[in-house]
């Protein structure tokens, strides 16, 4: 049996595809975060009085806790893997996150990953490390500074729940796990909400417009445990990432930009007084 590699997939398939992608991964949290916002809001306390905790411990006893935290890590990754395989095994993409009909299968009929592939056209290479570094904290910091703005406001409204991003107890693993933590949930959240999240919606003949919102409502759905300050400034900072890759193509500094403003978060928390966070 001959298959056409160069054939592009139907809407139909393509939109069956997403939603399993999305089902085991961050549409799934966004499901469980409506949830827990509804619990929230019917609660005997109001909002602001309830706490939302990242990073939490998962046993008493040290070592079976790094365990499970490694272990978290791990599995939250997978559909990260499973989005770039299926990328990579349905058709060669173009730069535009596109179907490549020519120039990117080798004599066997088989995609050159060298010269193409999920990687290539998500921008997860590293073709442009210091670029891409330089971007990911630009990003880093036009998101962070008005985010710590975004979450005070928040607070004075009484609109989202007081936010703990990091509650391991003090062992020397915890700062590796919380850096771990923080680079998963950039690898995971950028690969799937925004490269291949875009990249499919685009293949469907979505419009940019659409494209972007899609996105960037689903980002801010998965914070919505947090208030709906979360799901705003989450939002907005998704119609900042959609804009990015739309524009360059690249993933990577992007991963890079999550990956500072988590780790300052969680890491931040974790080392300093926690009189400074009363804020939040």
């Amino acid at each position: 049996m001959t298959v056409d590699l160069a054939r592009p997939l139907s809407r139909r398939v393509l939109g069956t595809e997403v939603l399993l992608v999305l089902g085991l991964s961050l549409g799934q949290s966004a499901v469980y975060s409506a949830v827990t916002i509804i619990a929230r809001l019917t609660a005997d306390r109001p909002l602001s009085q309830q706490t939302a905790t990242l990073n939490a411990s998962q046993s008493a006893r040290p070592w079976l806790d790094l365990t499970y935290q490694l272990l978290g890590i791990f599995f939250a990754l997978v559909p990260v893997l499973l989005a770039i395989h299926l990328l990579n095994r349905d058709r060669p993409l173009d730069r535009d996150g596109l179907l490549d009909r020519e120039g990117l299968l080798d004599r066997n009929g088989v995609l050159d990953q060298g010269r193409g592939g999920a990687r290539w056209a998500l921008g997860l290479d590293g073709r442009r490390p210091g670029r891409d570094l330089a971007w990911g904290a630009a990003l880093a910091a036009a998101i962070g500074l008005p985010g710590l703005g975004l979450f005070w406001v928040a607070a004075h409204l009484g609109v989202n729940a007081n936010v703990v991003p990091a509650n391991l107890p003090d062992l020397w693993w915890a700062v590796p796990v919380l850096v771990l933590s923080a680079a998963q949930n950039a690898i995971l959240e950028e690969v799937v909400v925004v490269g291949y999240l875009m990249t499919r919606l685009r293949e469907m003949s979505w419009r940019i417009g659409a494209v972007i919102a899609a996105s960037a409502l689903l980002r801010g759905s998965y914070h919505l445990y947090q208030g709906f300050g979360a799901f705003l400034g989450n939002a907005v900072m998704g119609v900042v990432f959609g804009l990015f890759f739309l524009r360059t193509k690249r993933v990577l500094p992007l991963v890079v930009a999550h990956t500072l403003l988590d780790v300052v978060a969680f890491v931040g928390y974790a080392l300093l007084p926690r009189s400074w966070f009363d804020w939040l």
